[in-house]
């Protein structure tokens, strides 16, 4: 493996550092404290993004976006994931499960996403179904050329701001070695259409400007051009998102580690206390050494991953392993930078509380820690069954 970067990728990631820093960092608290993104700054944002080809970069050239590889992706959004979410999301990543668009699919919603003229976003977590995908009561039955969707889904990111929605319902059942299980189809559902409403979610201490929400659907008539992929296998195509998003989420929390170690260390080294800097300390000095240590570990997973990716070899263990080490390297580092800076770290005067509550979600959402450690630990055992 060799992780050096080429002359492209060096002006890729310095060309990001520095949208972060002048377009993004300016506006946090002022989001943070609003909980709100105003719509003018946002299209401001998604066009500076565009105009400097950040858009959609991990969509293909053929249909308008950035077609990079998934090594390069990695370190972007390690530097976006530095900035509050809700300011780095606006600059789009979209969901590589539409790449499973075909025929109209590609210009009414694969296309206009990566140019960003529409915004998507994914629904598949119910109030009793969260990590058990299959146990979702949203169902599509068939009716002639159509499908009719009821249910709910909550969770649901960004629904806001979205202009329509990649939707996952139980559309059937079939028997199994285990037992009788659902059938999953994945559909493309516009904001509008007869049947389906939005309504606010639940108030959430992490991620401020991002909101969640709650889909309904009541006999909201779906035609069948707006499958995506196969019916009954929604599962192929989620499989497809899942290893992505959970390399995307663990680059993520490697970014926003890598600022809460900086602010403890330049406060280390700065702040005095007993009459000498208080990184002279062990108590502090080896939180310091311990939390580059875990950085750089995460690091390695997740490059390691997206290398493979790149290669076409990475298996659902290796980005496990990656999402895993990141979001819990990130959970280490950003409440022992608070322990370090003491009560200032806890103040909204600097980023590190931020980052201590927004750090707890990541090891829920994409996949728990737990559901992370049986993918691996059954990657292990398999062969030998």
């Amino acid at each position: 493996m060799d992780f050096g970067l080429s002359n492209e990728q060096e002006m890729i990631i310095d060309s990001v550092k520095s949208f972060v820093e002048q377009e993004l960092y300016p506006y946090e608290n002022e989001v943070e404290k609003s909980n709100h993104i105003d719509e003018t700054l946002a299209e401001s944002i998604k066009k500076k993004a565009i105009d400097l080809g950040l858009y959609a970069t991990n969509m293909p050239i053929k249909h308008g976006g950035g077609g990079l590889d998934t090594l390069t992706l990695c370190l972007i959004e390690k530097e976006l994931g530095k900035a509050n979410f809700g300011l780095q999301y606006i600059v789009a990543r979209p969901s590589n499960i539409l790449l499973a668009c075909k025929g109209e699919q590609i210009e009414n919603y694969l296309v206009p996403t990566i140019n960003g003229k529409k915004v998507e976003c994914l629904a598949m977590t119910e109030p009793n179904a969260g990590s058990d995908v299959r146990s979702m009561q949203c169902r599509a039955d068939k009716e002639g050329d159509f499908f009719i969707i009821n249910g709910s889904k909550h969770f649901i990111s960004h629904a806001d701001v979205a202009d329509y929605v990649i939707l996952f319902a139980a559309s059937g059942t079939e028997e199994t070695v285990k037992g009788v299980r659902k059938k999953i189809t994945s559909f493309l559902v516009d904001k509008g259409t007869s049947g389906f409403s939005i309504e606010p979610g639940y108030k959430s201490v992490s991620h401020r400007g991002y909101h969640n929400f709650v889909l309904n659907f009541d006999n909201c008539k779906v035609h069948k051009s707006q499958v995506l992929g196969e019916v009954d296998h929604g599962f192929d195509v989620a499989n497809e998102w899942l290893g992505a998003t959970r390399l995307s989420v663990a680059a993520m929390c490697l970014g926003r580690a890598e600022r809460a170690l900086q602010i403890a260390t330049e406060w280390a080294a700065t702040r005095e206390q007993f009459g000498q800097k208080i990184g002279k300390f062990q108590g502090v000095s080896f939180k310091l050494a311990d939390m580059s240590t875990e950085l750089h570990a995460a690091e390695l997973l997740t490059l390691r991953a997206a290398w493979k990716d790149t290669k076409g070899e990475m298996t659902n263990s290796d980005a496990a392993m990656a999402k895993l080490k990141a979001t819990e390297t990130l959970a280490m580092v950003s409440d022992e930078a608070i322990q370090i800076l003491g009560g200032m770290g806890l103040m909204d005067e600097l980023p590190l509380e931020r980052i201590w509550r927004d750090h707890r979600v990541e090891r829920i959402w994409d996949g728990t820690s737990e559901i992370q450690r049986h993918i691996i630990s059954r990657s292990l055992l398999r062969p030998h069954e």
